[in-house]
């Protein structure tokens, strides 16, 4: 039987078969239309804004991962560092037009992971699961295309210290179409430049509200 190639970011990661074998639409998840420019003319809400994270992305079978990612702790109960906990934000997108799945697991080797409700969580057809990390919900609703009901995801126990600029190795578990392993970022909070952008779009929508240049 011939392995699946899952696309990982830049990086291919070799994942075992799944029971369903289907070409990834040519999916946009929300992301092109953020991080799209305006054309023809028309403005859209969503064209000047910036996800305030770098996520990383990853596609197996038909379903596609956005805008994956540690959430910068903003609280006491998230320190992020060793012994305690983090969050995980991410949107998981099925592109099939009659499939259903289910995210079955997702595991990692930098902690325990606890998702609040508990799985199996289904992902029907053309529809999106949002796991909405501590302190970044706007974040993953801008990338979802239709949400459900949000997920907790959390890291507990944590091996070490999940300071920004590293990335951990987490795996998502889909029953019909396989598992994959995204090598994910820690968020970097209010400093890095891509939420300064994100400030700075939202300012500009909202004074020339939410039209034109």
């Amino acid at each position: 039987m011939t392995a699946r190639i899952a696309r990982t970011g830049s990086l291919s990661a070799l994942v075992r078969p799944s029971r369903r074998a289907a070409t990834i639409a040519a999916l946009v998840a929300g992301g092109a239309l953020v991080l799209s420019a305006c054309s023809a003319g028309q403005i859209t809400q969503t064209s000047d804004q910036v996800a305030a994270v770098n996520g990383n992305f990853a596609d197996i079978g038909e379903i596609s991962l956005r805008n994956v990612h540690i959430a910068y702790p903003n609280s006491e109960e998230y320190t992020n560092s060793k012994g305690g906990k983090a969050t995980l934000g991410f949107v998981a997108i099925n592109n099939s037009p009659d499939t259903p799945d289910e995210l079955t697991a997702i595991t990692t080797d930098a902690g325990k992971v606890v998702v609040t409700p508990a799985l199996p969580a289904e992902l029907k057809p053309q529809r999106d699961l949002v796991a909405e990390a501590a302190g970044t919900a706007e974040t993953e609703t801008e990338l979802a295309t239709e949400e459900e009901t949000p997920l907790l995801v959390e890291i507990t126990n944590l091996e070490k210290d999940l300071t920004p600029g590293l990335t951990i190795g987490v795996t998502f578990d889909f029953k019909e179409n396989g598992a994959v392993t995204v090598q994910v970022p820690v968020d970097a909070g209010h400093d890095t430049p891509r939420y300064q952008e994100s400030e700075k779009a939202a300012g500009e929508a909202a004074e020339h509200g939410g039209g034109g240049h």
